[in-house]
């Protein structure tokens, strides 16, 4: 397989700069893949297309404000996306630009009372800072003051003060993703109780979305192309209602593709076919056309960026083809796209 063959076009005008002020007011587009014209529909009408029985599977990451502008002491600007901490004031990043600084070097945040030690370079991209002199006794705690919220590359605008509770579930409770689970952006609780009403069961796991979502494929086949590694974590309270649900055959939607890729992962490595465990890992499965999806029944999700890993995901739950014509449909409808966008369930 070919990477340009999961390619559209789109004019930018369609790309969300904004999210919608009412969560539940997003456009959402039904697709079935046995065949049929996609409905159209609001986000807030989800019920009316599942069923009693259904369970629905959310992510609860949550995104930190990842983002750090620092200066260096000769005037440079230097921006840094937090990856990982090694302890209370060590930590993993990506560097832009790294090839100037050097080891023992100051940056100074924006506040002017924060300043942290480049230590040395671990990457092409990456290296690991230390927090220096600060008012805040930990990296949590500084970019919890001082950092931006990481909103993608197409959002051309500069991030808002309340980009920290848009680009945000209503459900995250666990901090550790530098993009969010977006399909998740569009529940409110209202509709989260109007699910409940329905007789929908509503589950949750955590993957921690990592600063290579920003990363485009770059390899032409397919197949030569790897994801960078991504943390889950799946208590087995979880683990077992989701094996419950598969041997009484209800069907397990996927809020997102992040929900989808942990929930194949557990399937792969055996985790939903034996005693129930707590479960907290890496994956890097890459979910492409071919593959054959072992428990989602169905997949709520954004439009995404052409060429991406995620767009391949989608293709390979519903057929290439199938999908690409969706996209077309809903360029033509004039949906708004990716992260602030609408979203499709496919079922």
């Amino acid at each position: 397989m070919r990477l340009s063959d999961f390619d559209y076009e789109l004019s930018h005008e369609l790309i969300a700069q904004e999210a919608t002020k009412d969560r539940a007011a997003s456009r959402l587009m039904v697709c079935d893949r046995k065949g049929g014209a996609p409905v159209h529909a609001t986000f807030r009408d989800l019920p009316e297309y599942l069923d009693e029985g259904d369970v629905l599977v959310v992510n609860k990451s949550r995104v930190v404000p990842a983002r750090l502008l620092l200066t260096r002491s000769t005037g440079g600007k230097v921006e840094v996306l937090f990856l990982h901490r090694t302890d209370d004031r060590t930590f993993t990043v990506w560097v832009k630009p790294l090839a100037r600084l050097h080891e023992g070097e100051q940056l100074t945040a924006e506040d002017h009372a924060t300043t942290f030690r480049f230590m040395k370079r671990s990457g092409e991209r990456e290296a690991t800072l230390r927090l220096d002199a600060s008012p805040h006794a930990t990296v949590e705690a500084a970019l919890d003051a001082i950092g931006h919220v990481p909103l993608p590359p197409y959002i051309t605008r500069a991030d808002r003060r309340d980009d920290r509770a848009r680009y945000q579930t209503i459900y995250a409770d666990a901090p550790g993703s530098v993009a969010a689970p977006t399909a998740g952006l569009h529940f409110d609780a209202p509709l989260l109780e109007a699910l409940q009403n329905r007789g929908v069961d509503v589950l949750s796991i955590v993957l921690h979305v990592g600063a290579g979502t920003f990363q485009p494929l770059e390899e032409e086949e397919i197949e030569n192309n790897r994801l960078h590694p991504e943390r889950y974590q799946v208590d087995k309270e979880t683990i077992q209602q989701l094996q419950t649900a598969r041997c009484d055959k209800r069907r397990i939607i996927a809020v997102g593709t992040t929900v989808a890729r942990t929930l194949e992962t557990l399937a792969a490595r055996g985790a939903l076919n034996a005693d129930p465990q707590d479960y907290d890992a890496e994956t890097d499965l890459f979910l492409t056309p071919g593959c054959k999806f072992q428990v989602a029944g169905a997949l709520l999700t954004n439009f995404h960026l052409p060429k991406s890993s995620l767009l391949l995901l989608v293709c390979a739950f519903a057929g290439r083809e199938r999908v690409l014509s969706w996209y077309r449909n809903a360029v033509a409808a004039r949906y708004r796209f990716y992260s602030y966008g609408d979203a499709m369930l496919i079922r």
